[in-house]
């Protein structure tokens, strides 16, 4: 079986994925914080507004590791913990608490899960639109 290599996230696209996030807080007027992690779930870049709550560059690490441990969009498993929903805990390969919160959303290319990308520090449906903008942006 032959497979394509596929260009793993670098440096440069993380960058790029926290100043689009940023960037798109800043002019809804919300203070975050970005947190980019590749595909082994080791940390790329991370920026954290000085005006956010302290507990938002935690939130957005773990929104990140949630998004890249299940590959899934954060948003989408929100009902899955609720009361009475699929699951409250989950075991993690990484040994990171999880957090489900909507803001954190899988990075792909061609097809491969290559990051994750995490937004804490506004609404849940606002660090999901962030993040969500900074990766149809980075294409």
């Amino acid at each position: 079986m032959t497979t394509t290599a596929v260009t793993p996230l670098t440096v440069q696209d993380a960058e790029a994925l926290v100043t689009t996030a940023h960037r798109a807080a800043e002019d809804a007027g919300v203070a975050v914080s970005v947190t980019v992690l590749d595909a082994g779930g080791h940390l790329l870049a991370f920026r954290r507004d000085d005006r956010a709550v302290l507990i938002s560059g935690e939130t957005s690490t773990r929104k990140a590791y949630t998004a890249l441990q299940l590959d899934a969009p954060t948003a989408d498993l929100v009902d899955a913990v609720q009361p009475g929903g699929l699951f409250h805990t989950l075991p993690t390969a990484l040994d990171r608490p999880l957090l489900f919160i909507a803001g954190g959303v899988p990075v792909h290319r061609d097809g491969r899960l290559i990051g994750a990308i995490g937004v804490g520090g506004g609404a849940p449906e606002q660090d999901h639109a962030f993040a969500t903008t900074a990766v149809e942006k980075l294409g």
